[in-house]
């Protein structure tokens, strides 16, 4: 349907593992979704050539924009990605605040010129250690200052992609959801998944079912989220599905060590059901 925008998410794993094998898996499953916008989160680049999204996106006639993070060094970088079928414009990238000795961290922005757009779409990777989580409250922060100043509340809803590596009780998982407050500010955006599953339906998307992530011993996780401010006025922004993607194996390859994440929103303007 024209009036619904479909966005996703996933952590493609860099180079890790069989790139090679999950390579094709990673395209099949991009390709299958259809999807308005699709954020990946650590993507290789390195001077002079192709990211790893633009290496994924080859031959599929999708518009790119990379966004380095972290400079590796030697000309290697590891940030997100934005792609999507139609035009990107005010692409930027945007800085995420990170103390001194972890790997920095930034948004890709961009608005999508899809229908009943253009959609502002911010993709990002927080911090991940798991003790960190004062430094993930800082950087949502930050994250809710740049979804202010580019995508004001009386304009198309803003969309947040992207592996948070944060469950969805933590401080700063409740504070985008709009359940705390952080240093006496509050937002307010759907989580995609938890307003149309049902509660018991934990959708982790970092799971030891898979054995890329059973290899960190790290407990099954959800992390990786789509994000939607609304339903806000005239009823744009409404979650309508959520579900994972790239979650099975071909054989003994997997896409990555994360699932992904795909969701359906309401993007058109209507009235309010009548009593």
């Amino acid at each position: 349907m024209t009036e619904v925008w479909r966005v996703a998410t996933l952590n493609i794993w860099n180079r890790q593992g069989p790139w090679a094998e999950r390579l094709p898996l990673i395209r099949e499953g991009l390709k299958a979704l259809n999807a308005d916008v699709i954020a990946l989160q650590e993507v290789l680049g390195f001077t002079g050539l192709p990211s790893q999204a633009h290496e994924i996106a080859d031959g599929m006639g999708w518009n790119v924009h990379h966004v380095p993070a972290w400079n590796v060094g030697g000309g290697l970088t590891f940030g997100n990605a934005l792609l999507s079928p139609h035009a990107l414009s005010d692409t930027r990238s945007l800085p995420l605040p990170t103390p001194p000795g972890l790997d920095t961290r930034t948004v890709a922005f961009a608005r999508v010129e899809c229908v009943h757009g253009p959609m502002p779409v911010f993709a990002t990777h927080l911090t991940w250690q798991h003790h960190l989580g004062h430094v993930r409250c800082q950087q949502v922060r930050a994250l809710a200052d740049h979804v202010a100043e580019l995508a004001p509340i009386d304009g198309p809803p803003a969309v947040i992609l992207g592996d948070l590596n944060a469950d969805p009780d933590s401080d700063e998982m409740r504070f985008l959801r709009g359940l705390t407050a952080l240093g006496g500010t509050s937002v307010y955006f759907a989580d995609c998944w938890s307003t149309t599953r049902p509660a018991a339906e934990t959708g982790h998307t970092y799971d030891r079912r898979n054995p890329y992530a059973l290899r960190s011993r790290e407990h099954s996780r959800r992390i990786d989220y789509c994000l939607v401010r609304g339903p806000g006025k005239h009823l744009v922004g409404e979650p309508l599905s959520a579900s994972l993607f790239c979650d099975e194996p071909k054989g003994e390859v997997w896409p990555s060590d994360h699932y992904g994440v795909v969701a359906e929103i309401f993007a058109a303007k209507r009235h309010h059901d009548p009593f």
